[in-house]
Parts: C-alpha cells; sequence; structure tokens
C-alpha cells in the first residue's frame, strides 16, 4: 500500500514512517520541513511542501492508496494568540485537500484530532468519544470543525475517514523547546539541571502515551482502512506531579519544580476512554509509563551526546 504522510517529518509522523516501512508499505512524505533529528530514510519519497499550495497537494497525492493527515500550524497553547491564523492555516488548507484528494481518487484518510482539546472540561471519568465536545481554546475548535468537514466528505463523497483523537503523546524524536509535551520538556530540563515549570499546582490530569503505540494505531488504521471517530490513549489518568515524581524514579535524579500561575486553557481533568479503539482497529497500549520515559530518556542523552 502507497501511503503519504501529510506533515509526515515531525515527531509522530517519523515512527509512523518507521512502521509502515517495517511492514512493507511504500511511503511518501509531504513536509515543509526536514526532520529534525535524523537523515531522510532511505526508500521513502520526501516531498518539500506544503499541504496549503494545492499544485504541491495535487502531485503528493497522485497514486497514493491512503493519507494519514498529521499537519498542523499551532498547538494548544498557542492557537489562541492569532484565531484568525489558526482558522486559515489549519482548516482551510484541510478542506482544500479533502477537495484535491476526491479528485484524484483517493478513498481513505487518518486525520489527527486532539484527544484533549475537543472535549473541553469534561469532568474526572473517562471520556469517550460520544462526550459533548466543547473545545475551550481555538486549536479544539478548529479540529472539531474539521471532524465535522471530513463527515461531510464521507457521506457525499464516500470517503472513508479515520479520526483518531490521541491523548498525550511522547517518546524519542519529540521536540523539547516547552511549547508542548511536558514529559520531554521536563526530561529535558532534568537533564540540564534547570527547573520544571508547572502551570497551577500541579493537580491537573492528563492521559500520556508512548509515541510507538500511537504509531501502530495509526498503521492499523491505514491497513483495516477503518472509518470512524476513536480516543487513542492509555486509558489511565496522571496528574503532573505524579509524574514528575515518575521521572525522579526512572532518572534517579531530583527535579527542581517552579510553579506558576495556571492556564485558562487547560482542563483539570482529562482521560480518554479507549474501548473503541480495541474493538475497531483491535489496537491496545503496550508500553508502560515507566517503561516509555525510560526509552526517552535513554534518547535524550544520546542526542547530548551526539550534540
Amino acid at each position: 500500500m502507497k501511503v503519504l504522510l501529510v506533515g509526515g517529518n515531525g515527531f509522530i509522523g517519523s515512527h509512523v514512517q518507521d512502521l509502515l516501512l517495517a511492514r512493507g508499505h511504500s511511503v511518501r512524505v509531504l513536509d515543509s520541513l526536514p526532520e529534525r533529528y535524523r537523515l531522510p530514510l532511505p526508500g521513502v519519497d520526501y516531498r518539500a511542501g506544503s499541504s496549503a499550495d494545492p499544485s504541491v497537494m495535487a502531485e503528493a497525492v497522485a497514486g497514493v492508496d491512503s493519507v494519514v493527515y498529521l499537519a498542523s500550524t499551532t498547538v494548544p497553547s498557542t492557537s489562541n494568540s492569532s484565531i484568525p491564523w489558526d482558522i486559515e492555516s489549519n482548516l482551510i488548507p484541510l478542506v482544500a485537500s479533502l477537495d484535491i484528494m476526491n479528485e484524484a481518487g483517493v478513498q481513505h484518510i487518518v486525520f489527527f484530532s486532539s484527544g484533549g482539546t475537543v472535549y473541553g472540561p469534561a469532568g474526572e471519568s473517562a471520556v469517550r468519544e460520544s462526550t459533548p465536545l466543547e473545545p475551550i481554546c481555538s486549536y479544539g475548535v478548529v479540529k472539531v470543525a474539521s471532524e465535522k468537514y471530513l463527515g461531510m466528505y464521507r457521506n457525499l463523497n464516500d470517503l472513508r475517514s479515520l479520526v483518531l483523537r490521541p491523548s498525550n503523546p511522547y517518546g524519542p524524536r519529540q521536540g523539547h523547546d516547552g511549547v508542548q509535551g511536558f514529559i520531554g520538556t521536563s526530561l529535558a530540563k532534568m537533564l540540564r539541571n534547570e527547573p520544571i515549570e508547572i502551570w497551577g499546582d500541579g493537580s491537573v490530569v492528563r492521559d500520556y502515551l508512548y509515541v510507538q503505540d500511537l504509531a501502530s494505531a495509526v498503521v492499523l488504521g491505514v491497513e483495516t482502512r477503518a472509518a470512524g471517530v476513536v480516543n487513542i490513549g492509555s486509558g489511565v489518568g496522571r496528574s503532573l506531579l505524579e509524574v514528575v515524581a515518575r521521572l525522579e524514579d526512572v532518572t534517579g535524579a531530583i527535579a527542581r519544580v517552579e510553579f506558576l500561575p495556571g492556564r485558562s486553557f487547560d482542563v483539570p481533568h482529562m482521560v480518554l476512554a479507549v474501548e473503541l479503539a480495541t474493538e475497531l482497529l483491535g489496537w491496545g497500549p503496550s508500553t508502560s509509563l515507566e517503561d516509555g520515559i525510560a526509552a526517552h530518556w535513554r534518547w535524550l542523552q544520546g542526542v547530548r551526546v551526539q550534540g
């Protein structure tokens, strides 16, 4: 099967590349930037450019069987700073890409939505896909709108779409500049003996998922040509302070924590119910938080040595 990864040189996309190649698929990547932490892989058809350029996107989808759409110009913490830009640079290119895919005869797409921001403040029980969507940041609103357009194209044009709502991924090759990714950023700060910044009192609960487990869900979705909306997470909630304790356990280092004022867009509790992913994809998380942190820590140490 020939698979196009839009935004495939990023953190998650790099692991999807690995698994698709290992399972014998043909991989094409469309991205405006190269991978940050490794050289191009042999056998991958890399295309430099943006999915927002219709001619570039049309060339990229030619002859592919499935598209994995990972591209995003914002993260939750940055999306509200310019809401028109968030819409213009994310929602509009996706909708234009769906038209291009339809014209090219592509019949399947795996789209990365959000397992946290689309639900908003959903309470303290694990959220299911049927939970009402009440996003409180532009990133989440755009993801919900994207899901709705995918549903429209599925009904009007028979474009099968699998919407993944992943929790908080972490693991090797994740950037650690503090914009997104609490585990990766915190490990990098511990390696440099810098304080870990926590927004609020540390009681915020999140669902953390090892990136290779997430990549396996993507590949299963491609191979089965599944359609629908599914949460992809660990199903286990951890507070920020609990995560810091696990970081200390794994690394043997003592974390210095600096508490900052809470942020309005941070929902207090978000854990995903993942039974539907097991039913639809035959998928489940397989990496413990401790094993995932250890793998991420080893990678970070290697990056520092190489640098």
